[in-house]
């Protein structure tokens, strides 16, 4: 069996409308170390990331500690929604997952984010076959890879997510045959 954890980062500086570069805010570096107490017995033996800042942070307290390398994957970065900042963020949401081939003109599809995450997921699977292994990730290209796997997770859901940051989602694969999905909200665990 392998086991993905996908980390959806830690809270970001939306003052930053930089994807690739917006850092964490300061609550968002202190709520990482929370990923790190999840993932200390988890015989983690392999850190990935998408190649944004606000994900590679979220994932490095815990990569450092435990002296794991964090490779970046382009294809697990998040979506492209336009070359401008979008100011009714919701109301594109809601068309994207209302038509998985909406797009803005200059962004991306939820159809394309996916697919271009599952692809990235397949060779992970094949490459790390039967070990533990952390993903850095986004809300909406997570969201999408659960979606892939479980068609009843749409825009109510991604809803409820939007604002769990950090948020911790933990695939278990026999081969790249899903056999288990839990949801983990590490800030509000007991």
């Amino acid at each position: 069996m392998t086991t993905v954890y996908f980390i959806r980062h830690a809270e970001p500086n939306y003052a930053n409308h930089s994807d690739r570069e917006r850092e964490l805010t300061e609550k968002g570096l202190k709520d990482r170390k929370k990923v790190t107490d999840y993932l200390d017995d988890k015989n983690i033996e392999v850190v990935l990331s998408s190649p944004y800042k606000r994900s590679i942070d979220t994932v490095k307290d815990f990569a450092d500690k435990h002296s794991l390398v964090i490779e970046c994957i382009s294809d697990f970065r998040e979506r492209r929604v336009d070359s401008v900042w979008i100011e009714d963020f919701d109301a594109f949401c809601k068309a994207q997952w209302s038509d998985f081939g909406y797009r803005l003109s200059d962004g991306e599809t939820l159809g394309e984010v996916q697919m271009r995450n599952i692809n990235a997921l397949k060779v992970v699977l094949n490459k790390y076959k039967d070990k533990n292994v952390v993903i850095g990730s986004h809300g909406t290209a997570l969201s999408t890879i659960i979606n892939y796997f479980d068609n009843s997770f749409g825009y109510n859901e991604f809803q409820k997510i939007k604002l769990i940051m950090p948020w911790i989602v933990k695939l278990t694969f026999n081969g790249e045959s899903l056999k288990y999905i839990e949801k983990i909200d590490v800030l509000n665990r007991l």
